[in-house]
């Protein structure tokens, strides 16, 4: 017995008990993407060019602590304010989705000033006339005497900055106001301000907006004013609320909005959960149906595997989203790859007439490099990512990274200690396993010239499509625009939807029926940059209480731009790391024709793709890189066995040892693939309309990813070594 073994299992005990305890309970402790609880998430881009030159250094920064500040106030659980970059601020508001109100608190500069209203009959003729004089301003006001406008000195008299609190009051007439307390020199300042213009106006004046006029009559020496303007009391109360945070150093700009309603996000969090739980539960039945105990060896380490991962998340502070369970299938997939690679090695052995100890010390000896190639590189490729990526990409990443982690543990060392226990025990006992597939002799490199072709013609026809697809291929994160999904109540017909949408002008329009007819809803994409117009559209033809925004996407041209660098530059430092470390590990041909079957599977995925008509996201991205994690596992474990018969078949042509190679995996590329499918295909069937898409082209690509182990990245080398 392994003299680490104690060792090991006070390990295992350990990880196993911080998991559960980090972890538990999950529903408060695992959080949840907004793509699986409802939310919104804004982009904001910082006006630098507003703020003075000695106060550019830390004018993000502010924005950042002022706009926490107001969402701590209004009472949203767990929400993030973090920097991006040197002027973005990213906002996520979980279970948030009254849109407008979040909007108006988080974007609101809440600039308040208290200015002078000119009563000088000339200068007012003047300003009328389109002259406004110099130091003075010409603005729009409207109150109870209606629509006026008015001339006001262009310098402050007051401003905010002396504001201690703002509360929410009422006027005579019941009519909400908010109410002003300022400071010690404010309330000088004002005193003296009100004490020399009695009998003139005094505007008030926030973000440029003048909400009120009143006449000064008295003196005002306590520091206390008012705020009046037709307000409801929740638009006094957010005022005041913006008000008492304080001013935003610099105007802030929404270039970005995503938000899905609450019943979309519990959507897809039943759904998944079930689509989970069914693959789950093949793949715990289908490893002790072949492999019998050494199966229920595998199950014992997954269990362990998902612990760890579920209590990584939770200690990591991780988030979950639709991506990130694309991280966790291939990391689920990984796991049993690792133990079927054991597995099968374990076979051989004992098929070579070892004892049991001898067989399972060997199989683990000499599953160990190929579990080591494929979890490392696919941990590279995740790492990438994260440096590289954003928002779906990321969280795709930190889940595979954590899956990885956990499924090389639980595969080497958790199976191993329970190996050793049952060894200990039964020193003879024989571990019997199915054998579906024996030993094969299938000539696979003769085909090889029709796999070409084959290929060819596929990604042909996948490359026309997305030419004469263009634009409609993407959804707004690379095109910019507005998506919003969009649910009545009754039934809509999509022409009487198109042409509300039209009258109303809306722009460069698609509409897309979404999910089963009797859903009544549907997918509008425009070009335009808020959901006002389809928002007008859809209360004409149902009226205002007769439908639902369950989702909206809405991205500016800039950060449409921004994300298409980054997806793309995620993809291609992807290929690089895996290009690298394969060059390291194996001889460049079989590195550069790892890479070359990872670009065939890409465009594969895509073209099918597109062939279906579906559109390409951020999410679509995340799943053509768990494809491309899939497909470089298993042509490293092909090639692993290349390097090892290259050892000892030195009399054979190069393209029989590469038969030989793909042969003796065979059985373990069908088992790990079969699992891995039947996983994606519970979600595709069971995990409803906001992951369907996402599962297809997963299936697709795992597919395909088998197809290229066997008969492009294998058949590169052999004609590359031939030539």
């Amino acid at each position: 017995m392994d003299k680490y073994f104690k060792w090991k299992v006070l390990v295992i005990i350990g990880a196993v008990a911080l998991s559960i305890w980090g972890a538990y309970p999950p529903s408060q402790k695992v959080n949840l993407g907004l793509d699986l609880q409802g939310g919104m998430q804004l982009l904001l881009q910082v006006d630098i060019s507003k703020v003075p030159e000695e106060g550019r250094k830390d004018a993000t920064e502010r924005v950042v602590e002022i706009i926490r500040n107001r969402i701590d106030q209004l009472g949203v659980k767990e929400p993030s304010i973090i920097r991006q970059g040197t002027t973005q601020v990213v906002v996520q508001l979980p279970g948030v989705t009254d849109r407008d109100r979040a909007k108006e608190i988080v974007g609101k500069t809440a600039h308040l000033e208290f200015k002078l209203v000119s009563d000088d009959s000339k200068m007012i003729e003047q300003a009328t006339a389109g002259t406004v004089p110099e130091g003075y301003e010409y603005k729009d006001m409207r109150d109870n005497l209606g629509f006026r406008q008015i001339l006001l000195k262009k310098d402050a008299a007051l401003t905010g900055e002396h504001l201690t609190t703002a509360s929410v009051g009422f006027d005579s007439y019941g009519q909400a106001i908010v109410q002003l307390q300022f400071d010690k020199q404010g309330a000088q300042i004002f005193d003296q301000v009100t004490f020399q213009n009695v009998g003139k106006q005094l505007a008030i004046v926030l973000d440029g907006k003048v909400h009120s006029a009143p006449v000064i009559r008295d003196r005002i020496p306590n520091g206390q004013a008012q705020i009046s303007g037709n307000f409801s009391s929740e638009e006094a109360s957010d005022l005041a609320l913006v008000l008492r945070a304080g001013a935003l150093p610099a105007p802030v700009n929404i270039i970005e909005e995503r938000t899905v309603g609450a019943s979309l996000g519990k959507d897809s969090i039943e759904k998944g959960l079930k689509a989970s739980i069914i693959g789950a539960l093949i793949v715990f039945l289908t490893m002790p149906a072949y492999y019998l105990l050494a199966g229920l060896v595998a199950d014992i380490g997954l269990i362990v595997y998902v612990i760890i991962v579920i209590g990584s998340f939770a200690l990591f502070h991780a988030t979950l989203t639709m991506p990130g369970i694309a991280g966790f299938i291939l990391s689920i997939g990984m796991a049993v790859d690792a133990n079927v690679l054991i597995f099968e090695r374990i076979r051989e052995e004992m098929d070579l007439g070892k004892t049991p100890r001898a067989a399972v010390a060997a199989g683990y000896h000499k599953a160990f490099a190929a579990i080591f190639d494929s979890n490392l590189t696919t941990l590279i490729t995740s790492v990438i990512l994260f440096i590289f990526g954003t928002g779906p990409v990321k969280g795709f990443a930190v889940t595979l990274s954590l899956g990885v982690l956990a499924s090389f543990f639980s595969a080497l060392v958790v199976t191993r200690v329970i190996f050793d226990l049952i060894l200990k025990n039964n020193p003879s006992i024989r571990f019997k396993m199915f054998q579906l597939f024996g030993a094969t002799k299938i000539p696979f490199m003769k085909g090889r010239y029709w796999a070409y072709g084959f290929s060819s013609l596929v990604l042909g026809l996948g490359i026309l499509s997305l030419a004469l697809r263009g634009h409609g291929n993407y959804g707004v994160e690379f095109t910019g625009g507005t998506l919003a999904q969009v649910q009545f109540h009754s039934p809509v017909d999509v022409g009487q939807l198109r042409g509300a949408l039209e009258k109303e002008g809306v722009r460069s329009l698609t509409i897309q029926v979404y999910g089963e007819a009797a859903e009544n809803q549907f997918v509008i994409k425009t070009a335009e940059k808020d959901t006002k117009k389809i928002e007008k559209a859809a209360g004409n033809i149902s009226g205002a209480d007769n439908y639902k925004i369950m989702r909206v996407d809405s991205v500016g041209p800039t950060v449409s731009s921004g994300l298409k660098k980054k997806a793309f530059w995620a993809v291609i430092w992807s290929w690089v790391g895996i290009l690298v470390y394969c060059a390291f590990r194996f001889e460049w041909k079989f590195s550069l024709a790892g890479v070359v079957a990872l670009l065939h599977d890409t465009i594969f995925a895509f073209g099918i793709y597109s062939l279906s008509g579906r559109e390409i996201n951020l999410t679509t991205i995340a799943a053509v890189l768990t494809i491309m994690g899939y497909s470089i596992n298993d042509t490293i474990v092909t090639f692993d066995r290349v390097r090892d018969n290259m050892k000892i078949m030195r009399k054979v042509s190069f393209a029989e040892i590469m038969n030989t190679s793909i042969n003796q995996t065979l059985g373990r590329t069908i088992m790990t693939s079969f699992t891995v499918i039947i996983a994606t295909i519970t979600l595709f069937l069971f995990g409803g309309s906001a992951i369907n898409d996402f599962a297809f082209i997963l299936l697709v690509g795992f597919l395909v990813g088998v197809y290229s182990t066997i008969f492009v990245a294998t058949s590169l080398v052999v004609d590359w070594k031939k030539h």
